[in-house]
Parts: C-alpha cells; structure tokens; sequence
C-alpha cells in the first residue's frame, strides 16, 4: 500500500482516500500522544531545559488538530512532474513580514499528498521526508489573529527516507512498536497569522558539533530546514497554494470506486480528491506519430541526479546527469532569490 504503486488518477483517489481512513483511526488511539510527546521533547529540549515535557492539554491539541485535518481536509495529490516546481518555489521563499490574506489557501482545511516527497535536511544532519502536507484555519489564540495552523508528516514507508528506513527495521525486530506509529508520521508543525505580518524564526548563531550527515536520495530536493527564518512545511503548503491557482497547473478530479467511496462515507471522510498536475499547453501527438509534444511555461531547476539506462546485453548501468533549467527560452524561472512570479 502506498502512492508508490499507483500511476493512475483513480489509483491516487482510491489510495488518498485509504491513507485518510487509516490515519484518522490512528488518531482513535493512545499511539500518537506517545508518539508526538516523545517528538516534541526531543526537538524542544537543550541544555537549558532539560527533560523538557509537554503537557496533556498540549498534546491534545495536537491530536484533535491531526484527526481534524485528516478525516476532514479536503485531500489533494500532487502529480510528480509538479514536485520540481513545487520543490524549488519552497526552496527560495522567505514569508517574513508578510501578510497572508483569508483566501490565500484553496480550501479551510487540505490535506496535500505527495507521492514523489520533497526531503528536509534538520540541522542535526538527519534527513526526512515530506510526504504529506496538512493545514486548517484555527482561530485567535486570545487576541491575537486568526491563523493557519500547517504541519508537515513523513511517509513511513517511503524507500529513500534514510531515518525511516532506520525505524522500519527496528520495527521488524520488535513488531509491538508499530502500534504506536502510522502510514504517515507527524514531522513538524508551525502556524501563520491571518491579516498580521508573518514573524520570523530566530535561529541559534552558536554552531553545530561536527557530525556525520545523512546522504540525500538520488535526483531528490532536499530543503535545509534553517536556511531561511520560514519553516519547510510552511514553505511547501504556501508555494502549492500559490502555484495550484496558476495557470500552469491543471486539477483534475478523478471518480472515487464505489468500494472506495462507500469505505469513505462510513469512515465520514472528505474524500473529493483532486489531483494538481502540469498544464499541457498543447495536445499531445497521435499514437505513432513521434513522441508526446508536452510543453512546459515556465523554467525550473533540475538537481544532478543518477540516470539509470541498460546496455545492449540487458545489464543495468547509471550516469550522472548534471543540474540544468528545464523549459523553454524566456520562461519564468521559479528559482534564485526572487520568487515574484507566486504573486497573481
């Protein structure tokens, strides 16, 4: 189970509807409370706080937030050929001082799936996948704004991930530890003001100890995580909601099986999928008549990566493929330091 077996847009919309399901029943159980506690000590705690705990009351937010989002939220899936778009718009944005308006976002409550995920690099060296985004609009917090409160999960299963691949094989040693885990495993969380400036993050100047880093996958983006004062999560749901109203991406929703759907009204889940792909700018060609004439409009960066090939005899070899832009000549690039062409 898993976007990793699909290829098709019902495909997508019966797997989206799966996770849903599968994800809100965790919420049922005592599994995430462990699980987000144990997180959140970790990511808080340094020699100042030592042992830092979170309260119940904490940690219920948390999980009435997740269980919210997920059996709620309406669910879209982000074809692969717009994870490089996405992926390298998030890369250069900065959203300190900004001003987030209510329909900045497609919906109240989303939950954005990626099949090809987008990898955060944490300044411990550990890299993570970004498998799923999550968002809602929460309300004022005492008199502060209103806010969108966004969270970004890892793909348990996702083959590349190195600390996921890590926590899989002690699960296979001690199988009593998957009850507290799920398909997707909370990552990081982080809201923005609605109507306000957007606050930036304050980043330690004292330097890290020298340790080993984790390799990236090949052909992957990877995100450092304290690159900019704006969190990744906040980064990928803020370019995929700028770009999705874009011209150049298509929606495109798929009919649900009834299997599928009859699993969703039991279970009441939102279970419209909408799948988010690169718009065609012209048909492509007939059967037999060359290959597909597909058209990009805008230019984006392309990371080196491994391409895998066959010789003659079958055996199988890879080469290096060098960084380049891909897209036509006088495109908009949605890379560098200026990401201007978000704006409508």
């Amino acid at each position: 189970m898993g976007f990793q077996h699909e290829s098709t847009l019902a495909g997508y919309a019966r797997e989206a509807v799966d996770l849903k399901i599968r994800m809100t029943e965790y919420f049922s159980t005592s599994g995430f409370a462990d699980y987000a506690r144990n997180l959140l000590t970790v990511q808080f705690s340094d020699d100042n706080t030592p042992g830092l705990r979170f309260t119940d009351r904490a940690i219920a937010q948390i999980s009435h937030y997740g269980s919210t989002t997920w059996q709620l939220g309406e669910p879209y899936v982000l074809a692969p050929a717009m994870t490089a778009v996405i992926a390298a718009a998030a890369n250069t944005l900065d959203l300190t001082g900004d001003v987030l308006t209510e329909e900045i976002a497609p919906t109240d409550t989303g939950v954005l799936f990626l099949p090809e995920p987008i990898y955060q690099r944490h300044d411990d060296g550990t890299i993570h996948s970004v498998g799923a985004i999550t968002w809602t609009r929460a309300a004022p917090i005492g008199n502060g704004p209103p806010v969108w409160r966004i969270a970004a999960w890892a793909d348990l299963n996702d083959p590349h991930d190195p600390t996921l691949a890590a926590v899989r094989q002690r699960v296979a040693q001690q199988p009593a530890l998957a009850t507290a885990l799920s398909p997707y495993l909370f990552l990081d969380l982080d809201q923005l003001p609605i109507g306000a400036p957007v606050p930036g993050v304050a980043w330690s100047d004292t330097p890290e100890p020298e340790q080993d880093w984790q390799n990236a996958p090949d052909g992957r983006y990877v995100i450092e995580t304290t690159s900019t004062p704006t969190k990744v999560c906040v980064r990928i749901a803020y370019a995929f909601w700028r770009i999705s109203a874009q011209p150049l991406a298509s929606l495109a929703q798929p009919p649900l099986e009834r299997p599928a759907r009859r699993r969703a009204n039991r279970a009441s889940i939102v279970h419209n999928t909408r799948v988010v792909m690169l718009r065609r700018t012209s048909q492509a060609a007939d059967r037999g008549d060359g290959d597909a004439k597909w058209h990009y409009r805008v230019r984006f960066a392309v990371r080196g990566h491994w391409r895998r090939l066959h010789d003659k005899d079958g055996r199988p070899y890879r080469i290096w493929i060098n960084a380049y832009i891909k897209g036509p000549d006088g495109a908009p690039l949605l890379h560098g330091e200026k990401v201007a062409v978000l704006a409508r």
